[in-house]
């Protein structure tokens, strides 16, 4: 069995970062630096690259590979990267966690298989092989409305128990009680990221230790402030916080992510493109409405 560092410095607050494309439809390298080092800049502890929000589906491998890479050279120590590197498909997964380490990667997330529908005993078999594969931390991701399965807690626990690179979760069932479940049983160290925006706070409520976002491309300072004034027991002021930002979640959320952070991610200079097909383009109504939602943002990128 691989070891590693159970309590890995991966960090509080990440950003589930896009994915920039040229013009032509190109992954430009040189503009997923720059953004990663302004994402950074802004308060976030690391970055997820290659994700749902970075449109993983829509990548190559090479091309997850590089962006990683890119990515990590670009911000040195400055904050830490994980790397997508899950399938619906063993082996490739296997492969893909020892390629993305290889490029720099300091954690892996690694989501439930879609498609396949697996089952718990199929979970612990899948992420058993990764985790042995793996020379650094892996986080699961459970999403079930993307993969069409839950990772159910004792699962979780049971493969956090089995194996040291399991190093913690990003949780996105929206299910306050199966948090409960797995901060409850968890092993030490083990860590806790919500995987929605809005679940934040909640999370912290019960034990969570932080977020994986997506609108944290714009407010990470919030997200940090929400973080530090809930731990040091100001939990109206957490609160609102968690609140004044409830607007900007809807938005955000209101067609298929990572359609409306991308364009805001352009509205304030980031040259991101548009999203790779199949996802469609941004509705007119809802740049109408995100629009001014993000303007108190802008002097933060100038």
């Amino acid at each position: 069995m691989s070891t590693v560092a159970r309590a890995p410095k991966i960090g509080t607050l990440l950003t589930a970062m896009v994915t920039p494309f040229d013009a032509s439809g190109a992954v430009d390298y040189k503009e997923a630096a720059r953004l990663a080092r302004a994402l950074i800049g802004q308060g976030n502890d690391g970055l997820v690259i290659s994700g749902t929000t970075g449109e993983s589906p829509a990548l190559e491998d090479d091309e997850t590979i590089a962006l990683v890479r890119a990515v990590k050279e670009s911000l040195g120590d400055s904050g830490s990267v994980v790397a997508g590197a899950g399938s619906y498909n063993t082996p490739h997964a296997v492969e893909m966690t020892e390629r993305v380490i290889e490029a720099g990667a300091d954690a892996v997330l690694s989501v439930v298989p879609y498609y396949s529908k697996p089952t718990q005993d199929g979970m612990l078999r899948h992420f058993g092989a990764i985790a042995e594969a793996a020379t650094k931390p892996v986080i699961i991701y459970n999403i079930p409305h993307r993969t069409g399965m839950n990772m159910l807690p004792a699962t979780l626990v049971e493969l956090a128990n089995r194996y040291e690179t399991i190093a913690g979760v990003k949780e996105s069932t929206g299910d306050s009680s199966q948090f409960c479940a797995i901060l409850r049983d968890r092993p030490k160290g083990f860590g806790f990221w919500s995987g929605d925006d809005h679940q934040f706070l909640p999370s912290l409520a019960v034990g969570g230790d932080g977020l994986i976002g997506v609108a944290s491309h714009l407010c990470a300072k919030e997200f940090k402030e929400i973080f530090t004034a809930y731990r040091s027991g100001d939990v109206a002021r957490a609160a609102q916080i968690h609140l004044s930002l409830g607007p900007l979640f809807g938005a955000l959320f209101a067609t298929s992510s990572p359609i409306p952070v991308k364009w805001a991610m352009q509205q304030l200079g980031f040259n991101v493109g548009d999203c790779r097909s199949p996802l469609g383009v941004m509705p007119g109504d809802l740049k109408a409405r995100l629009g001014p939602l993000i303007e108190p943002y802008r002097p933060r990128f100038a």
